[in-house]
């Protein structure tokens, strides 16, 4: 039964600090005071008994609770919107679209795709947000999103949402041209021997590459650095003798110009199915086809 004690505005705060990872930027987006906002979500962990964020770091993060509590307050407080709006049946507003992004997709396959999907629909406005995995499959579920683009999502997180396969993709280990280990007959222990850059625990990949390494010999690979962002890796990787294992939409462009190069594996290839991730009830509109369609033209001939 629910506590009567619930009210929307503890939805509401802990929803956008959860999204923003900061009660004062969820406080003055929701134009309420930090202490006001503050108290709103000790008084939510007090209604539900159980912590909603590790407050430990700089930035809130949810807990195991709070991811649970947020998948299913969202997709709450989203129906509870959708019924208001259906009961007050406004004006038709401008046609809008949210797009999530995964790194895999921002670089090449998306933006190919929203260009092509503007020429044909310039009234609509589309909204792209980039995240953690589980962070855009949550607002996809509350409808924060209308559609999520980049790698399948994890067994345990399908609930609800279907997937449509583009195409399969690469994980590939990328160092700076010139790298000692580009040649045909490196070693595993040479590699062992050169700083690595592997995807963070909770990335898409994560799983895979240290599979990957583990299979090969490297069981405890100690890498120098955790990260999937194109910008800060592909300094590093230029500037050192790194090798990062990447998936290969994310440096798509370095390896096509020559500013990285791709190690050659010649082990069993790493990689996985990329493509769009709709919630399972999802009914497409006008827009929302066209989009869909865009990106399955954006992906032809794409992955290895």
């Amino acid at each position: 039964m629910l506590d009567p004690l619930l009210r929307l505005r503890h939805l509401r705060v802990f929803l956008e600090t959860a999204r923003r990872g900061s009660l004062s930027a969820a406080a003055e987006a929701l134009h309420v005071s930090q202490p006001a906002a503050s108290k709103t979500i000790r008084e939510l962990e007090e209604l539900l008994g159980a912590a909603l964020f590790d407050r430990t770091g700089r930035r809130l993060v949810l807990t195991p609770a709070g991811k649970i509590f947020a998948t299913r307050a969202g997709a709450a407080l989203a129906d509870l919107e959708e019924a208001q709006r259906l009961v007050v049946s406004p004006p038709a507003p401008r046609p809008k679209l949210a797009l999530g992004l995964l790194p895999t997709a921002a670089g090449a396959l998306a933006p190919r795709a929203v260009m092509a999907f503007k020429e044909a629909h310039p009234d609509c406005l589309l909204r792209v947000a980039t995240g953690p995995n589980w962070l855009l499959l949550s607002q996809l579920r509350e409808r924060s999103l209308d559609l999520v683009v980049g790698r399948m999502p994890p067994e345990g997180n399908i609930e609800g949402l279907v997937f449509r396969q583009l195409f399969w993709e690469r994980v590939l280990p990328v160092v700076r041209p010139g790298h000692p280990l580009l040649r045909s007959d490196w070693s595993v222990g040479e590699l062992a021997r050169h700083p690595l850059m592997l995807p963070p625990k909770g990335a898409m990949i994560a799983g895979q590459v240290h599979a990957w390494l583990h299979s090969v010999g490297l069981s405890d690979p100690g890498p120098e650095y955790e990260n999937v962002s194109h910008e800060f890796g592909r300094a590093i990787v230029q500037g050192t003798d790194t090798v990062w294992f990447i998936s290969e939409g994310v440096v798509r462009d370095e390896i096509e110009s020559g500013s990285l190069a791709v190690l050659p594996l010649r082990h069993a290839p790493l990689g996985g199915p990329v493509g769009i991730t709709l919630r399972g009830t999802t009914q497409p509109g006008r827009e929302l086809s066209a989009l869909i369609d865009a990106l399955e033209t954006a992906a032809t001939g794409m992955g290895g």
